[in-house]
């Protein structure tokens, strides 16, 4: 192996075997230099990362690698602290700079961290006091040693439950305050979020210390950066909450106008929103409509007299002139009365309609938007219930049993009680237009299926029809992102049934199979030819690589890695970035290589050994989809999380591919599907007596002028 070391400008090219103790290495160095104590010192790779090189590493440095003969980690950490305590502030400020971006080396803060053993967190807590001892007017000074307390606590090697409710009241501190310096603000949110995110004790000390009330300042600036971390708070506080206090703080942030403030300064800013804000958004929406899971599964009660007297409130308010007093009539006649009124509402049990909330989901949420729809668009119900109430028997639309199989179903769309997924940017921003958006989306969607039964012209066998119809117009409209539920509500006015069906047609005519047996022999015919198309194209893809994020507990300060094949599909390289790549990434600034023969299998979803790990937002299912590792030699993995599920079918293919093992991925059927169509409607053309050229035609001479160009215009 070759390696090349640059001591204080001075260069030599070295001959290293990988085999040789790396200690042996470096005193070697050292004695070609004249250099003593060679313990006192370590290789780091001359990068932007200077990464020290240890016996865990060094088999990720490649041939021909530019490395640094410096002083060892402990010898830095030494230097370091003595520097920090300096007397003299310019000293201390470039010390602490020093330590910020040294402390991203894990080498390095081990030994920092453990440099004085006789405190329970080691040197960190210097750092600590640090913090606690410095006030807001030494503004980079503080923000270079809240930067190395980041940085340092980001490796976890040491728990976030041994830090003192001094230090966490001198952070928060920094948050609450109405001046502070950007950089400060910005690494005080990030701590407190990590701090929530880490220890459920240390939930309850940050949530004494910081109030909603607090934060909300922070949002109705101009900076994306802050706004988004303290949007990353106030998620890490909903999420770690008890679920009994859950509901309180979501009455707090209705309170102070939260939804409204993030409207107004973030979602219609002139700034763009950029991805993290955009993830923040999303999981805000996950566990705003999360709140409402705990109704979704409460089966209602046909005992308790409460949760009749809605039922009774529906009836009132839909035949109000028809109401009798309760006095007149026998007991008889008024159950009668009850019974008929509860079938033109269009309940599945007319006697006791209570019976049919026991279904879960939706439970009690169902009835709780029919309450929100008969009473706030009093019009539109009453009109859905005496319309359908005057059809025949078999053509009336349900209101009851429609309202409640609706409920259920955008609570599935909404994936109302799931965790939010760590790499989703899926937010809709008419759900922050309106304080109850979910009973809002409700009621435009109950009208829409009122609207589509009548275009179906549906009777009640037609009911799971037109479910799935309405279904697919809810899911075509959120596909293009409505800036309002107005606006939503007008997409769906363009998407009727009629449209529909013709989208449906076309997408039927892209897809046309034909089953006649000479047909059916051509397809098994063409099928291995178009599956190694397939296979060529998804190695293809390999070889130009992906960037993957690295999912951390601070998913704020993005990380990333890339992998690619090589072209002669022999080695997979990868190596970690600074930041996402723009285009492709050169096979030889990956450091790292893993020859395909030495891969034996390609584990996806739970079964990958990074899924296995616990974390706040880890568990749940849109990650498990998108998680894939290769197992190579004695147990050990490469970990990915695909950025995307299309992303996700190209490597697992590729991969399998690679292993001599069938692609099964859902976009190698759907590449099946639509290249064995096209295929076939080629060479079914009748093209008899029609010459087909080898070569394509050639490209005419451009003409000598362009007069003849009309500018409509």
């Amino acid at each position: 192996d070759i390696l090349t070391s640059d001591l204080i400008k001075c260069h030599c090219l070295c001959f290293f075997l990988q085999k040789k103790p790396l200690s042996a290495i470096i005193k070697e160095v050292c004695e070609g230099w004249s250099l003593g104590n060679h313990e006192n010192f370590a290789l780091q790779i001359a990068d932007a990362t200077n990464f020290y090189i240890t016996e865990k590493n060094r088999n990720d440095i490649k041939n021909g690698s530019i490395l640094r003969l410096t002083t060892s980690p402990y010898q830095t950490a030494v230097q370091l602290h003595e520097r920090i305590q300096s007397s003299s502030m310019d000293a201390k400020l470039e010390a602490l700079k020093d330590l910020a971006n040294a402390s991203r080396d894990i080498t390095f803060a081990q030994e920092f961290i453990n440099l004085d053993v006789t405190h329970s967190a080691g040197l960190l807590w210097f750092v600590c006091v640090s913090v606690c001892a410095l006030t807001c007017s030494f503004g980079d000074l503080l923000s270079f040693t809240l930067t190395a307390f980041v940085e340092l606590m980001d490796h976890g090697i040491v728990s976030w439950d041994t830090f003192s409710v001094a230090f966490i009241k001198k952070i928060a501190s920094y948050v609450n305050k109405s001046a502070m310096d950007t950089a400060v603000l910005q690494r005080s949110l990030a701590i407190l979020e990590s701090m929530v995110l880490n220890s459920q004790d240390l939930y309850h000390k940050v949530a004494q210390e910081i109030t909603i009330g607090q934060l909300i300042p922070h949002l109705q600036g101009t900076d994306q950066d802050i706004q988004t971390y303290t949007i990353a708070v106030i998620n890490a506080l909903f999420l770690k909450a008890p679920e009994e206090k859950r509901q309180e703080m979501a009455h707090i942030l209705a309170q102070k106008q939260l939804r409204s403030i993030i409207l107004s300064n973030v979602i219609r800013s002139p700034t763009a929103i950029n991805d993290e804000m955009a993830h923040q958004l999303y999981v805000l929406q996950v566990l705003t409509f999360n709140l409402l899971e705990d109704r979704m599964m409460t089966k209602m009660d046909p005992q308790d007299q409460a949760q009749r007297d809605i039922i009774f409130e529906l009836r009132r308010i839909a035949f109000d002139v028809e109401c009798e007093p309760n006095s007149s009539g026998s007991i008889e006649k008024r159950k009668s009365m009850y019974t008929r009124d509860y079938k033109k509402l269009g309940f599945i049990n007319h006697v006791n309609p209570a019976v049919d909330f026991t279904q879960i989901p939706p439970g009690m949420l169902a009835l709780d938007n029919m309450l929100y729809f008969a009473r706030h668009h009093q019009d539109a119900y009453i009109r859905i219930v005496l319309e359908n109430s005057s059809r025949e028997d078999k053509h009336e639309c349900p209101f009851g049993r429609s309202s409640i199989e609706l409920t259920k179903m955008l609570c599935e769309i909404l994936k109302v009680g799931e965790l939010p997924s760590e790499n989703c940017h899926d937010f809709h921003p008419m759900f922050f237009t309106h304080d109850r958006s979910f009973e809002e989306f409700f009621c435009i969607c109950i009208q829409l299926l009122n609207k589509t039964w009548k275009e179906m012209r549906a009777t009640s066998e037609d009911f799971n029809k037109v479910m799935q119809v309405v279904r697919e117009q809810i899911m075509r409209a959120l596909t293009l992102k409505p800036n309002s539920l107005d606006q939503f509500k007008s997409r769906l006015q363009n998407l009727s049934y009629t449209e529909i069906l013709k989208i449906r047609q076309s997408e039927r005519m892209n897809q046309e199979d034909f089953q006649s047996r000479p047909i059916l022999e051509l397809r098994e015919k063409i099928q291995p030819e178009i599956m190694e198309l397939i296979k060529q194209q998804r190695l293809n893809r390999l070889c130009e690589g992906t960037c993957f994020r690295k999912i951390s507990s601070r998913r704020r300060q993005d990380k990333f890695w890339y992998c690619r094949l090589s072209p002669n599909h022999k080695v997979l390289h990868y190596g970690d970035l600074e930041e996402s790549p723009q285009g492709e990434v050169p096979h030889d600034s990956l450091q790292d290589k893993l020859p395909v023969a030495d891969i034996k299998a390609v584990i996806t979803g739970k079964d990958c050994p990074h899924m296995k790990e616990k974390g706040a937002l880890k568990q749940n299912k849109e990650v498990l989809e998108l998680a894939f590792s290769v197992l190579y030699e004695s147990d050990e993995y490469l970990n990915f999380i695909a950025p995307d599920k299309h992303e996700y079918c190209v490597w697992t293919d590729g991969l399998n591919a690679l292993l001599g093992k069938e692609m099964t991925s859902d976009y190698t059927k759907s590449d099946m599907d639509t290249l064995l169509s096209m295929e076939m409607k080629l060479r079914l053309l009748d093209l008899e007596n029609i010459q087909i050229p080898e070569a394509p035609p050639p490209i005419p001479k451009e003409p000598s002028n362009y007069d003849f160009v009309y500018d409509c215009n």
